[in-house]
């Protein structure tokens, strides 16, 4: 971080940030009081490159929700880039990292509370069969009341596993707790169970202290074994790719419960699609699928106890403010030559 501290400082007189989303008054005189002063460059978009180019070239620090194709032979100034998405895939393809030295943040810690509300409801969806009477009004069919007498239950008394412990994660946890849930966890270093990145006052679970049980990736098994709710929030890296697979749901409890928010290629889909299918699992609530948007010809579409959604659990009212909230901080910080929030790490991959 000092190093990124000492970047700052040779550059705060005449340096340029680029923001690829259109900022409010407020936004833009935060930036300016936490930079010293930076030339804020707007109005430029990812989806126009050869519009963005000129100025691409000439900035140090880049705010944006997706990174242009080649990026390091059209930023050779840049220093820094900050995702208004969690995400970060699509920035390690476009080469980020090939600029020696680069710093990359997101804005991960900003959907908690979005995203933990959306995956408990489509827990409680899935408890109180919610989806089967939401088709039915479809068809102007009133579904009798005996069958929902027994199939509905609580989610109280119930276990869920949480697979990738991030701001995500510790929400649902919080929530579910509330709800009367054991809580599993799982995560890639399991004893490392402090959360160092943003999160605001009063969510999720940042010093790790709600889950009864702890679990590496490769005890993925037994937590699938354990739980009536398997909620996945993993990033998608070369390690995660079908980390949930025909292996994991074969031994999941019987009308286990999976909902992924994280990336569609973290499951194998096809391997999901047989489990529904065949039974094994009781329903998914997926709002990531593979590919985006999910093929016309999909089985998901069809498949009565899947609930789809079209990658929308984070998106909500005063996105931006928030997000950009996480990168003023992180200005602060870089100015500061203090650690910064949400930084990527290079090997990991997020």
């Amino acid at each position: 971080m000092l190093e990124g501290a000492a970047r700052f400082l040779i550059l705060a007189s005449d340096m340029k940030i680029l923001v690829t989303m259109r900022l409010t008054d407020r936004q833009r005189a935060l930036i300016q009081e936490a930079s010293g002063g930076a030339e804020i460059l707007e109005g430029f978009s990812p989806f126009e490159p050869q519009r963005m180019e000129p100025a691409l070239a000439d900035c140090d620090v880049m705010v944006t929700f997706r990174v242009p194709a080649a990026l390091a032979s059209k930023a050779p100034k840049l220093k820094w880039i900050h995702l208004m998405s969690a995400g970060v895939e699509h920035a390690l393809a476009a080469g980020v990292f090939e600029l020696p030295g680069l710093l990359l943040t997101n804005s991960s810690g900003i959907h908690g509370t979005t995203i933990g509300e959306y995956i408990l409801g489509s827990m409680l969806a899935y408890a109180h069969q919610l989806h089967l009477p939401l088709r039915a009004q479809q068809r102007h069919e009133w579904l009798p009341n005996r069958y929902f007498m027994k199939t509905v239950f609580d989610l109280r008394g119930k276990t869920v596993g949480i697979v990738g412990y991030g701001s995500i994660g510790r929400e649902t946890a919080r929530l579910a707790q509330a709800f009367g849930m054991e809580v599993l966890a799982l995560k890639r270093n399991p004893h490392d169970r402090a959360d160092p990145g943003w999160c605001p006052a009063g969510v999720g679970d940042p010093q790790g202290m709600i889950p009864q049980r702890w679990f590496g990736p490769a005890e993925r098994i037994e937590l699938m074994q354990l739980s009536d709710f398997v909620v996945v929030t993993l990033p998608l890296t070369a390690e995660t790719r079908h980390f949930l697979g025909a292996r994991e749901f074969a031994v999941a409890r019987p009308k286990a419960y999976v909902v992924n928010v994280g990336r569609g290629e973290v499951i194998d889909q096809d391997a999901l699609i047989e489990a529904l299918k065949s039974g094994k699992l009781g329903g998914a609530g997926l709002d990531v699928t593979t590919p985006e948007p999910l093929d016309t010809q999909s089985p998901l579409w069809d498949i009565e106890n899947v609930l789809l959604t079209p990658h929308i659990s984070g998106a909500k009212q005063g996105y931006n403010e928030e997000a950009c909230q996480v990168f003023v901080e992180n200005l602060r910080r870089w100015k500061a030559g203090r650690p910064m929030l949400n930084l990527v790490d290079r090997t990991r991959g997020y």
